[in-house]
């Protein structure tokens, strides 16, 4: 079984399990025929198009728009964030309020490379209401989406922006931050590299220095 093959047999978990279902009988009853199991999206357009019909956590009753990505769908770049605000759940676009926009000046001021030529995404596609951070539940249900939005774009490095996204990519919980930060990490076939989030950024301008440097580190390795 391929790794998007994994990944599309835990969405369809997922769905068996916000239909209450608590156990599955039979593996067979899900994988046993080709052909049988709806094929891993072919583009990120027909990704996209499987998120707006997505009612698998609660997020999707509130939200006005998926937030889904956006940038180069081929970019050797790419950076993850937690979930949607405001003005990202009004527009459909990631990363377009204040944190955007300085996430957008780090990686043309600092990579010296066009914001068009990475990919931005995040942890979930909907808005958590007042912007708090997404249950456990809410990042597994979306999981299965991210996981196969970054086998389509396939970058060859990653950058993590903040604690939430670290930590539901790599399923360790118990690293603050702070201690990971500017770290290399094995990540499939990319590598994963945390930093701060630029929303932190904005109430703790001395941790600019410190993504500074990492996003040094990532211009390394480009």
């Amino acid at each position: 079984m391929t790794s998007i093959q994994k990944i599309h047999l835990l969405h369809k978990l997922y769905k068996y399990r916000a239909l209450g279902y608590e156990y599955i009988a039979y593996e067979h009853n899900l994988t046993s025929k080709p052909g049988t199991i709806s094929q891993p999206s072919a583009t990120l357009d027909a990704l996209a198009h499987s998120i707006r019909n997505c009612h698998l956590c609660p997020l999707s009753k509130s939200r006005k728009n998926i937030v889904f990505g956006e940038g180069n769908q081929r970019a050797d770049l790419m950076f993850i964030g937690e979930a949607p605000g405001a003005t990202e759940d009004e527009t459909g676009r990631p990363f377009v309020g204040l944190a955007g926009q300085l996430l957008t000046k780090i990686i043309e001021n600092v990579l010296h490379v066009k914001r068009s030529e990475v990919y931005v995404a995040n942890i979930v596609k909907c808005r958590p209401k007042n912007n708090r951070v997404p249950t456990l539940e809410e990042a597994d249900a979306c999981r299965p989406f991210l996981m196969e939005q970054i086998e389509l774009v396939k970058p060859r490095i990653i950058v993590a922006l903040g604690s939430t996204s670290y930590h539901h990519l790599t399923g360790e919980f118990d690293t603050k931050i702070s201690q990971i930060r500017g770290s290399v990490i094995d990540f499939g076939g990319a590598k994963l590299i945390p930093t701060y989030h630029p929303s932190f950024l904005l109430r703790n301008p001395s941790a600019k220095r410190d993504v500074y440097h990492d996003m040094l580190k990532v211009k390394s390795l480009l």
